[in-house]
């Protein structure tokens, strides 16, 4: 039955009621604009200070080294001969391709000249630009002919600068990984900070500036700031695109300026592996990254006229190993935490039999054994066997690939910087396993990487990368001194980036039921401006030093002035790397050490330090076109090292001959038939007057021509 009833009074009243919430909604919206807007121009502002504040701290730090490099040789007062001595050893060796593509007619007879070198090996034609890394030398000597500069820059100079700029680039680049890790610039510049205070143990470009790590460590720098970013959810196509675009383009410029590109890059791809097989990953964005990887090396294989040794790298086994893996194990990451920890392990069995036996396999078709030296010495290096090769041995005794010394935690723990590492690193270490146990446990409900419920314990995918970044070249550094400076720069962006981070301390206060935002403010700003104000800086820029090797500048002047422009020099790797650059003269071998045939030579060669015969090493030395032998009295007489260490010690175990001074000998070594050779030559007796006259000699240094007689 249908009824009519009065309309309610109230009605007016519940809408006078509800009428409050629609004006305050109104006042919200009328709000909302210039709140985002305040947001945006703050965001803006932050972005250019950050930015412009990350561009003087990296010109700033590369204008510091320059002048401590000026400082410490006077480098601008000194001759050119001087100035060439300066880069010792291999570095030596690269800036002499430089050189020599600036004193070649044109860019193209200087091109054929490296790809139809006779002059690095003697009675051998060699690519350089496939043996060795030196296109950087090549673009630099272009650019210095193309640019008018010539004028007011001298090529050494434009030479050295060009590496202290990247040494900018590098800065810049931890400034910004950090900034991104931990969403604030003071993060970065304390970065930047603990870099340059460190800067003993976080790079050595100052005084080994051609060296091939000064030119690839900046590029890879870009492409863990890049990397960093590309694992961030939820980024924009574009954004995503460009990334890789940069990732791209850092890791082939990584690959073409360093011969161990390879070993570093699988290192980031057991990152990836490790993170990909717990779900802290991506698997998508893992896969990109292998590919990266795998084109770039190929592109560089393809630049270095098909080098075998980059073909038959690890890293191309490995990432080809993890795809053919994800195809014939499918459903990895479902069941039980039983069953994924099992199919986690035979997977990890998987990839590495594939791994072998693809590389194996490769190497065999290739026959390629550039790398076998390197085996060696991990394998003598690990205990996993004792060893009486000598290019193995002569790796060992090298202080560079020694374990990481005691003394560099004191000198990181002066400027705090260890602490603070070692603070981050438990407290991500601890997440991070919470983390990969959920994960493995909770296959049913699988949730996007990066994304968990609130009050769950998270770690982001590129602090997750970051974390395994610096831990597995954290093991590097400690199992090979040469390999810390990969480890410390990023350990200067993992402790400021954790100490800057709002997460961290937020992490560490609920944990003690201290949780505040107040608090994580209070404690962020307060540990940034104390470490900031607290680390000292080394008072260096008024240390004034002066470059001083008289006997070898004499040595190059007497080769300049008393040798035919095509004579044939032979000794020591190191030496003879300047004899090269500074004379020009041909070299029997070189320190360029990553070929076979080379290391070959280089046995016979040293041979002048070992107990042999002095017809039995005038011809080796004649077999190499040898017309002079430069001997030296500081590996003669060496002391440097500890016995069984020193170059004389090594030909004696690989020759089978015992070992001078007081000491135990392996049994089956015997007693030499014949006097140490750089000793006996010396008192010129007939059977070394025969074969070897002495024409030079210093302090230091004696040279000898040799005989032409069979």
């Amino acid at each position: 039955m249908i009824s009519i009833r009065q309309r309610r009074e109230i009605r007016a009243t519940e809408v006078s009621e509800d009428f409050p919430a629609q004006e305050e909604d109104v006042k919200l919206e009328n709000k909302l604009p210039s709140g985002c807007t305040s947001r945006r121009l703050w965001k803006i502002l932050s972005l250019t200070i950050g930015g412009t504040i990350a561009l003087c701290i990296g010109l700033l730090t590369s204008v510091y080294l320059a002048t401590l490099h000026e400082n410490d040789l006077w480098f601008s007062n000194i001759k050119e001969v001087e100035r060439e001595i300066s880069f010792r050893t291999e570095c030596g060796l690269y800036y002499s391709y430089y050189k020599q593509m600036l004193q070649a007619p044109t860019v193209v007879q200087g091109f054929h000249g490296l790809i139809y070198d006779n002059k690095t090996e003697s009675m051998k034609t060699i690519n350089l630009l496939q043996r060795m890394n030196i296109y950087q030398e090549v673009f630099l000597s272009i650019l210095y002919r193309v640019l008018p500069i010539q004028k007011y820059l001298e090529p050494v100079y434009f030479y050295i600068y060009t590496l202290f700029g990247l040494q900018a680039i590098y800065v810049t680049a931890l400034y910004i990984t950090s900034w991104l890790l931990s969403g604030t610039w003071l993060s970065g510049l304390l970065a930047a900070f603990w870099y340059v205070t460190n800067r003993i143990d976080t790079t050595r470009v100052e005084f080994t500036i051609p060296l091939r790590e000064n030119w690839a460590l900046p590029f890879f720098a870009i492409q863990i700031a890049a990397i960093t970013y590309f694992l961030r959810p939820n980024l924009q196509p574009l954004s995503e695109r460009l990334t890789l675009l940069a990732i791209f383009i850092s890791t082939f410029l990584f690959s073409l300026t360093w011969q161990f590109n390879q070993f570093m890059m699988l290192m980031q791809a057991l990152v990836l592996f490790t993170l990909d097989s717990l779900d802290m990953l991506p698997a998508v964005k893992a896969t990109w990254l292998y590919g990266i990887q795998i084109t770039s090396l190929l592109l560089v294989c393809i630049l270095q006229f098909f080098n075998s040794m980059i073909l038959g790298s690890l890293l191309i086994s490995f990432n080809l190993s993890v795809f053919i893996a994800r195809k014939l194990q499918k459903n990895l990451k479902t069941g039980s935490f039983l069953n994924r920890l099992g199919k986690l392990l035979l997977h990890l069995f998987m990839v590495l039999c594939l791994t072998l036996f693809l590389n194996n396999i490769i190497k065999k078709i290739l026959n390629l054994k550039s790398d076998e030296h390197i085996f060696k010495f991990l394998k003598a290096k690990f205990g996993l066997g004792a060893t009486r090769d000598f290019d193995a041995n002569l790796y060992l005794c090298e202080e560079a690939f020694g374990l990481l010394p005691f003394n560099t935690f004191g000198r990181l723990s002066d400027t705090l910087l260890f602490y603070a590492y070692v603070f981050v690193l438990s407290i991500t270490v601890t997440v991070a396993f919470v983390v990969a146990f959920h994960n493995l446990s909770d296959s049913t409900n699988q949730q996007s990487v990066g994304k968990t419920e609130k009050g769950t314990v998270n770690l982001k995918p590129e602090t997750a990368y970051n974390l395994i970044h610096t831990i597995l070249f954290g093991f590097l550094a400690l199992s090979t001194m040469r390999m810390k400076y990969l480890w410390t720069s990023h350990m200067c962006v993992f402790a400021s980036f954790g100490l800057c981070s709002p997460e961290i301390w937020e992490l560490l206060l609920k944990s003690v039921h201290l949780y505040n935002p107040k608090r994580v403010s209070y404690f962020f700003h307060t540990t940034f401006f104390c470490l900031f104000f607290s680390s000292r800086m080394m008072d260096e820029l008024s240390e004034l030093r002066e470059f001083y090797d008289p006997d070898t500048v004499e040595l190059m002047n007497w080769i300049n002035s008393n040798t035919p422009r095509k004579a044939v020099f032979a000794g020591s790797m190191q030496l003879l790397a300047g004899v090269k650059l500074c004379t020009g003269r041909t070299l029997t071998n070189h320190p360029h050490y990553e070929d076979s045939s080379l290391r070959e030579r280089t046995r016979a060669v040293y041979q002048i330090y070992a107990k042999r015969a002095p017809e039995e090493v005038h011809a080796l030395l004649r077999s190499f076109g040898t017309d002079y032998v430069i001997l030296e009295d500081s590996i003669c007489y060496e002391r440097r090292h500890r016995r069984g260490c020193r170059l004389r010690d090594l030909l004696d175990i690989a020759n089978g001959h015992m070992m001078d001074g007081p000491g135990e000998n392996d049994p089956d070594l015997k007693p030499a038939d014949h006097p140490r050779f750089c000793e006996e030559i010396k008192r010129n007796l007939p059977p070394y007057v025969a074969h070897f006259t002495r024409v030079f000699q210093n302090k230091t240094f004696h040279v000898y021509k040799l005989s032409r007689n069979k």
